[in-house]
């Protein structure tokens, strides 16, 4: 189980590339608001889960409860499964790309 912890963190920590200040700043703009799945007018999920992730970037990895470490798998799945479905083109403006942002991952910074 020690063993899943630590690839699962190192998971985490490999697809999320953006720092918790960079996330911070954009979870306060219009573009991350208005993208992901809302239930009747709430948070998206992604916008949620942001939140999570900057915490979880500005703790310290011994201090992960089990819950955290679940989390931290979601966001490898969503952010590896999304990053599958690309479009074509010029992705900066896009919903794909600020649906990812919302999850840690600038696709752009992959450059």
């Amino acid at each position: 189980m020690a063993e899943d912890r630590k690839s699962i963190i190192e998971d985490f920590h490999q697809v999320v590339n953006m720092s918790p200040q960079q996330l911070s700043r954009w979870l306060k703009t219009e573009d991350s608001q208005e993208v992901g799945q809302k239930n009747d007018g709430d948070e998206s999920t992604g916008h949620k889960s942001g939140r999570q992730i900057v915490k979880l970037l500005e703790r310290d990895e011994s201090e992960y409860s089990e819950e955290e470490i679940a989390h931290m798998r979601k966001v490898v799945s969503y952010v590896r499964r999304h990053s599958a479905q690309r479009p074509q083109g010029n992705v900066e403006d896009t919903r794909w790309r600020f649906s990812l942002m919302n999850w840690g991952h600038d696709p752009l910074q992959d450059r």
